[in-house]
């Protein structure tokens, strides 16, 4: 049994064909598969996908990418709609936030401050719901280390993960797994594949981001959740274990850092 912990099925490129998707990957063995909101103009639409999929679950948040257009009415009402979605099932996180220093226009100072002040506030949502938080974290491990450590939220997935040894303890000290996915497949990512073979398998949760950072196999084209047994026996080859081995203990993981989730 595979678990997909971030999988935007809702995304324009699966062309309203989320359900199929997860009906594919569930022939894969996949058999849940987390989807991440973006901005508060998709809250409804995960969470309906969520519900007719079957084998998926959602989490609300502001992705930083979404931060420039986003406003304090869109806080007001992921905290709304994070408080009624405590009695959906289906709802198992805050997600997806963080920090975005990697795109030009989101590294000038004003907009640096304002995904500061998004990440911080959401993440008190997060601490007031005793929720798990999925972390959007480029070029930014540092700094966003530094706000879960003053605003500690209930654990979560430090999502395509992508810094150094140190780092990693760090995320797993503040109650953190780590998300690997189709980046681990390609020979020349020596240092995450450096981190998915040396950090403890415990630590570890698998993703696949689509439809986004396809495996080596699939780029340049669209990723898609029925990858990630193929991912994760990429993974399992990289530790010298068996595929069984890293389903099983990477689901037990998933599980663990996102308690809400139900199988």
């Amino acid at each position: 049994m595979w678990i997909d912990t971030h999988c935007h099925l809702d995304a324009h490129e699966f062309a309203g064909d989320g359900v199929g998707q997860a009906v594919l990957a569930r022939q894969q063995g996949v058999q849940m598969i987390v989807i991440p909101a973006v901005e508060a103009a998709n809250f409804a639409t995960v969470a309906a996908l969520a519900a007719s999929a079957g084998n998926a679950s959602y989490a609300l948040g502001i992705h930083p990418i979404y931060v420039p257009q986003a406003t304090e009415a869109d806080l007001q009402t992921l905290r709304t709609q994070v408080e009624a979605a405590m009695a959906d099932p289906r709802f198992v996180a805050l997600g997806e936030i963080g920090l975005d220093f990697f795109i030009p226009m989101l590294t000038e100072p004003a907009m640096r401050e304002k995904q500061i002040h998004f990440l911080r506030e959401q993440l008190k949502i997060a601490r007031e719901f005793e929720l798990p938080v999925l972390l959007h974290v480029r070029r930014s491990q540092d700094v966003v280390l530094k706000h879960v450590r003053q605003i500690r939220p209930a654990g979560g997935i430090a999502h395509a993960f992508n810094g150094s040894m140190q780092q990693a303890q760090a995320y797993i000290d503040a109650g953190f797994k780590l998300g690997f996915g189709g980046a681990m497949t390609y020979t020349r990512a020596l240092q995450i594949r450096r981190l998915a073979t040396d950090l403890p398998l415990s630590a570890i949760v698998l993703e696949t981001d689509a439809p986004d950072i396809a495996p080596s196999w699939i780029h340049p084209g669209r990723n898609s959740p029925d990858q990630l047994a193929r991912i994760g026996a990429e993974l399992a080859q990289l530790r010298g274990v068996s595929p069984m081995d890293v389903a099983q203990a990477t689901t037990v993981n998933a599980l663990a850092v996102l308690p809400r989730l139900l199988i």
